[in-house]
Formats: structure tokens, sequence, C-alpha cells
């Protein structure tokens, strides 16, 4: 969970932006030329998406493998997240963090993430450098060694990463465990970190199997976005990626559907160190390709994005009752959720707090909501995407996420249109749809003995 920052960044970005990239269109519409993006799908199964950017000095190389968190075997939660750590390991031709030398000792960088539906690997350096960037993808797509010793190493890695986001952050465990009372039935419910009893409940075989199963040609996107010569690029893949064998066994597909949530509910969750009280008022939303995405990006930027977002300015400056409030909306490929939450200042009663939350979003739902509000927001929102557009890097980005949550490589080419189509009817009919006439769960979390 996380409050948008476009708002403080406005100025800033909207200065960096290359004049060929956008434009205003008559009635001060944002348009942009579409990403050059070339796609193609290899004999093996692998999706190859190339980005060129004339005089581009670096290259962005990702590798996006379609297995998250909702993938986790029952009873093994964190495997996607550990392997996110493990392709960082030895492979056949390449030593324990040999990755690390063929970015960083050349000026570049590596990193890595895992979400509910993918785990992503993105590698950026030097232009000239790239031919061998993708032979150490290529690599450890398919040789990588999955031993005991690497196994108990980056399990460690992964189990002193929960400690740390989830049980040393006095609200952690109230945000890991948002998934579990969001989702009845989709394995979004089980948070993508994982838990250290699962992982040390996990042998090598386990581990083996889950490698096997989804790391591989026809369950991945190869993105290279930047300075690059298109008919070097796909030779280069050719070379590198085309021998790679494609296992005969099916790739297993989460297939269960979230259904509406029936009634109301209410939990209590405990943690050793909570400063002050704090609320979650859940909602089911639908997947990020529904057609109403655009508009609850919009009512939660309205809500929750900068110091003056109607949250912010009611409860925490105006009233003083919270330290923090906001509303998010996560929407993933499969299904979605909706988050409003706010810790209590102090003295502050959780009833006040939670009347105030509804109080807000039902003033949001219902009342009249100002064109320059509406402007402001959608303008931090598309910033935010062209801004994200100006590099090889966000470019790679926006088409894996694109492929990802919607199927849809081009989805970027979209984006701004959708957003600046969201009238502020659109913005209270979601709202109506997936808060105010939906049931929810109202989520408590206080100092106590518990999770």
């Amino acid at each position: 969970m996380h409050v948008d920052r476009h708002r403080r960044r406005l100025l800033a970005a909207l200065g960096s932006l290359s004049a060929p990239m956008w434009a205003h269109a008559a009635g001060s519409v944002v348009t942009m030329a579409p990403l050059p993006l070339q796609e193609r799908r290899l004999a093996n199964g692998l999706q190859v998406v190339t980005i060129p950017e004339a005089n581009a000095a670096t290259v962005s190389v990702q590798v996006w493998y379609r297995v998250g968190g909702k993938d986790d075997p029952p009873g093994r939660s964190g495997f996607a997240h550990l392997f996110e750590h493990m392709m960082f390991k030895g492979t056949r031709h390449m030593p324990n963090e040999m990755f690390d030398r063929l970015t960083e000792d050349v000026g570049g960088s590596n990193n890595a993430f895992t979400a509910e539906d993918t785990t992503s690997y993105h590698s950026e350096v030097p232009s000239n450098h790239a031919e061998r960037l993708l032979w150490a993808e290529a690599e450890r797509m398919s040789t990588l060694n999955v031993d005991q010793a690497t196994f108990d190493s980056e399990r460690k890695v992964v189990q002193e990463e929960l400690r740390q986001r989830v049980y040393a952050s006095p609200y952690g465990r109230l945000f890991n465990a948002i998934p579990a009372y969001a989702f009845e039935v989709h394995p979004y419910k089980t948070p993508s970190i994982g838990s250290i009893e699962d992982l040390n409940a996990a042998t090598l075989d386990d581990v083996r199997r889950f490698h096997s199963t989804y790391y591989r040609p026809d369950n991945a996107l190869l993105i290279v976005a930047g300075g690059f010569d298109s008919a070097v690029m796909d030779r280069w893949v050719d070379r590198y990626f085309g021998p790679l064998a494609t296992p005969q066994t099916p790739i297993p597909r989460v297939t269960a559907k979230e259904p509406p949530r029936a009634a109301d509910t209410s939990a209590q969750l405990h943690g050793p160190n909570v400063p002050l009280p704090a609320i979650a008022l859940l909602w089911k939303a639908p997947p990020a390709a529904n057609t109403d995405s655009a508009a609850l990006q919009v009512a939660s930027a309205l809500l929750s994005s900068g110091d003056s977002s109607r949250l912010n300015e009611t409860l925490v400056y105006r009233e003083q009752i919270a330290q923090q409030a906001a509303l998010s909306v996560e929407l993933y490929a499969d299904a979605g959720l909706i988050a409003a939450y706010a810790i209590c200042a102090s003295g502050k009663p959780l009833p006040q707090v939670q009347a105030a939350l509804l109080r807000e979003i039902e003033r949001l739902s219902r009342g009249a909501i100002a064109a320059a509000e509406l402007d402001k927001v959608r303008t931090g929102l598309l910033t935010s995407a062209l801004v994200g557009r100006q590099t090889p890097y966000g470019k790679a980005s926006a088409a894996g996420w694109g492929a990802i949550l919607r199927n849809d490589v081009h989805f970027a080419d979209r984006e701004l249109a959708e957003l600046q189509a969201v009238s502020a009817a659109d913005v209270q009919r979601v709202l109506k749809r997936y808060v105010l006439d939906a049931h929810r769960v109202d989520l408590t979390y206080t100092q106590g003995a518990g999770a």
C-alpha cells in the first residue's frame, strides 16, 4: 500500500518531457506517439518484444515470468519470491554473483521483484554490453543451479526480508494481512512474500519441481528496449534463446474465480509493537483489464494523492483524527481489492476514524467534484505515465505490465486516453458500485498478543 507522490513531482516531471513525445491536441487532450515495439514469438514459445530507441546510450533487458505469488503451491507460500533471489545465483556457466559483474561492473544495474501475477528481472547496461546480458538471461533461464546450498542460503535471505518488512515494521502485519481478508477464494489471499513456516517446511524436491514447472521459455516474456539495431537484436535473441527447449509438461494456471462478498464482516488483528490503533476497510474490485480500471485509479488519487487529497486534508490536517489516511486500489490480472485505511491520531478512537473514512468516501461518491480538482488529479496520473515512458526501462516496464495484467503489450498506448476520458460521473459510479453498494471487511489493528 502506498500514497502516490504525483503532485510533488508534477512541475519537475513536466519540464523533463521531450517535445516530440507528447502534445496538446484540441480540448487540451494529451496525446503521445505509440511505443515503436515489435512483437514475435519463438518456436519454443518465448514471447519477445523489442522497443528500439534512436540515440539511446543504454539497453534495458527484462524477463517477465508468468509466475507470481498466486502460483505458490498450497503450504509453500513464498516460492515465487524465493526464486526472485535464487535466479541471481550460479548457473552451469556462471558462478555466483556473476550477473552483478556483467551489469554493475560496466556501469549498469540489475534488480527483480515478485508480484501477485509475475516475477520480473530487469537490467540496464550500456548498449555495447547488451549481447552478453542476453546470453546471461538465457543461461539462467535454462541452466540455473537449484541445489541444497543455494536453497538454504536464499531461504534465509527471504525469511530475513519477511522479518524486516513485516515483523519489524509497526504496521507490517496489518498490510501483510490485508490480502487474506480481502480475498475469499482466489490464491491472491496468500501474501507473495511467503511465511517462515512454509519456507521451513519446503524441501529441495519441492523447489526443483516449482522451478521446472514455471521457469521456461513458453512461460516468459523477454523485453529489450533502448539503443540497438533491430535486425542485430533479433539475431542475438535467436542465437541465445532459440535453442532453449520447452518442457512437455503443461503449465498449471490459476482458474479460481473470486465471488462477490455475501455479507459485511469484521476482524481484529493484534501486533506486539503498535504505537497507535489502525483500521482497514476492504472491498473487492475487478481485474486490471476491466473497463472501470481507470475510473478507480482516479477515485483513489482524488482521495489519497498528495497533501491536498481529500482524506489527507480532512482526517489528517483539518480534523486531526488520523496520522495517515489513504484509499488504495490494487488491480491484478484476475481480481482486485480496494483498501481504505487510517492510522489513528493519539487519543482518537477507532470508531470515530472509521466513520470519518466512510464519510469522505461517501462525500466523493455523492457530492460535487470540482473540474479543477479532477483536472489536477488526472494531470498527476498522466504525468506519471508520461515520465515512465522517457527511459528504456520505463518503456519496457510499460509493455511488461500491459502483457501481465491485461495480456496486451500495447496497453500503454491506450492508457493516456483512458485516464483522460474519466469523468466525475465515472468516479462516482465506480465508488457506488464497488464500495457503497458492496459488502466489506472491517479490519482493526491494535497492540496485543497475536499475529
